[in-house]
């Protein structure tokens, strides 16, 4: 991925960063050398650097997996998907049968109801696991959630629970849908669980294993509580382990907590920033604005949602949002946003404009993340304004089919998650999994945006489409760019860490329909092998 030098046939590695690449023989002029042909037979390309996930990914599979398509946890177990409500409800059955105590709260994840046309799911299914044991299922949006009514019972959400995000019926009462952070909070129990598992070393290096699988070397954590001492430990002793497999970006996330005033967290990520070591990166930062467009909490601009309920949400205000972001600009700090629908990419775009009339400068790399819906007029701002976006192109092929006919209509979601038009309009753009929301893998990133295929195979918006290498410099180099990591991995060249994926096959040599396919045997983190099995 060195357009300067963009095939060899060998890689010379030392103190673990590339000492060259080039054929056996002009590698042999750097002296002796042992000779590794492990990988002879496969294909050596960067790693791939994941923008945009979350190390929850490693947490999730402490507990049951009721998702539509089927996933494959780090361990290698193979997961069903649910393919009906029911479907979902005898598992949550099985796995309810496998707690003792009825009092104990059953955790599941993955759902979404968007692909059960016709019924929303509510408490009243969720009753039919259990009318005493309170049952909570995190949607794979991870916007919201369902509950059932003894969770809502023991937590006390009522009629007069007057929380933005509980959603009510026409008579008042709780249906048991919980939208956005505020409201799945009052789920406590099921929220500390969750909190717990994500909190465990187990977890962070499950998440490890996890890389490996997908040939990711450097993965992000956007929007990690880093206001807590604990968890910046556990980060740092995990993260910094000869053993960990992966290297790891771990932006600030005020959502859930800790300091409010931009100042004192700028401070706080500016102090972060001075501990970081080659294994473990702290100092950028994650705003979210906006929910989830197949959850109906983005805020998306006019004509709005094509069918069913607009309840976007503003988890920002965008009033408040200019001084915010011009607190951590002023600091040097790069800020990614949580931009899902294009009145959130307008919000964002709006404060860095503003931010650069007020304090100039220049290399700040500011991100829009997600950046489903943004116009060609937005990516043309944002060229102008220096600013990148990080395209969650996985959601073509996980909800494109519902997108074109419940959320956006057949047009917007033609064009949304559009590489094509951000490549054109001069922007620098990354793809991301937003792990666990779709699996993680760059193959799988690459393979959604050169083809653009939905779930039921169709191709929606085929102008949109990007060539197999733009994706793959996507999920390599350009990736690094956002993350301001790509003077050390994102490409094969002399100086950089010696961090790569291995594959099977070469990417760019099979047809385009089958990059995804691909077999990863592991990656190399820096000179040395990480085997998936």
């Amino acid at each position: 991925m060195n357009p300067g030098f963009p095939e060899a046939e060998a890689v010379a590695v030392r103190d673990g960063r590339v000492l060259g690449v080039g054929t056996r023989d002009e590698l042999a002029g750097w002296g002796d050398y042992q000779l590794d042909e492990t990988f002879r037979d496969k294909v050596l390309i960067p790693g791939f650097v994941e923008a945009h996930c979350h190390a929850m990914e490693g947490a999730m599979w402490s507990f049951p997996y009721v998702g539509y398509f089927d996933r494959t946890a780090p361990d290698g177990t193979l997961w069903r998907g649910c393919r009906s409500i029911d479907d979902v409800i005898a598992r949550l059955r099985d796995a309810s049968a496998q707690i003792d105590n009825p009092a104990t709260t059953l955790f599941a994840w993955g759902v979404d109801p968007i692909y059960f046309p016709g019924e929303r799911l509510t408490a009243a299914h969720l009753d039919r696991v259990s009318e005493e044991r309170p049952v909570f299922i995190f949607h794979a949006n991870a916007h919201l959630a369902t509950v059932n009514s003894a969770l809502m019972r023991a937590e006390g959400i009522t009629r007069e629970t007057a929380v933005t995000g509980v959603v009510k019926g026409a008579d008042g009462e709780p249906l048991g849908e919980l939208q956005e952070p505020t409201a799945m909070m009052r789920a406590r129990t099921a929220v500390g669980m969750l909190m717990s598992a994500a909190d465990s070393a187990e977890s962070l290096r499950n998440m490890g294993r996890a890389c490996v699988r997908a040939g990711v070397t450097t993965f992000t954590d956007l929007g990690a509580m880093l206001f807590r001492p604990d968890l910046v430990a556990r980060w740092q002793e995990v993260a910094n382990e000869d053993s960990f497999p992966a290297r790891a970006s771990v932006p600030y996330g005020p959502l859930l907590g800790g300091p409010t005033d931009p100042a004192e967290i700028a401070g706080i990520v500016t102090g972060l920033a001075k501990t970081s070591t080659d294994k473990l990166r702290f100092g950028q930062i994650k705003l979210v604005l906006d929910g989830s467009i197949q959850g109906f909490t983005a805020c998306v601009g006019w004509p709005g949602y094509f069918t069913g309920a607009d309840q976007s949400q503003w988890l920002i205000d965008p009033e408040e949002l200019p001084e915010i972001v011009l607190a951590y600009h002023k600091a040097g700090i790069t800020v990614h946003a949580h931009c899902n629908a294009d009145l959130a990419s307008e919000a964002f775009i709006n404060a860095v404009e503003n931010a650069l009339r007020a304090h100039p400068r220049w290399d700040h790399r500011h991100t829009i993340q997600h950046s489903q819906l943004t116009t060609a007029a937005q990516y043309r701002r944002m060229a102008a304004a220096g600013m990148c976006a990080n395209i969650f192109s996985n959601h073509i092929y996980y909800w494109g089919d519902q997108h074109a006919e419940i959320t956006l209509g057949p047009e917007r979601a033609a064009r949304m998650d559009s590489c094509a038009t951000a490549a054109r309009e001069g922007v620098r753009f990354a793809l991301h999994s937003d792990a666990p929301v779709t699996p993680l893998g760059g193959l799988h990133l690459v393979w959604s945006a050169a083809n653009r295929l939905t779930a039921s195979n169709h191709v929606l918006g085929e102008h949109e489409r990007i060539p197999v290498y733009d994706a793959l410099r996507a999920v390599t180099g350009d990736a690094a760019y956002t993350l301001r990591m790509d003077r050390e991995v994102g490409t094969i060249e002399s100086g950089k860490r010696a961090d790569f994926a291995v594959l099977d096959d070469d990417p760019l040599a099979v047809a385009v329909r089958e990059v995804k396919d691909i077999p990863v045997w592991g990656t190399v983190l820096a000179g040395m092998p990480q085997p998936a099995d």
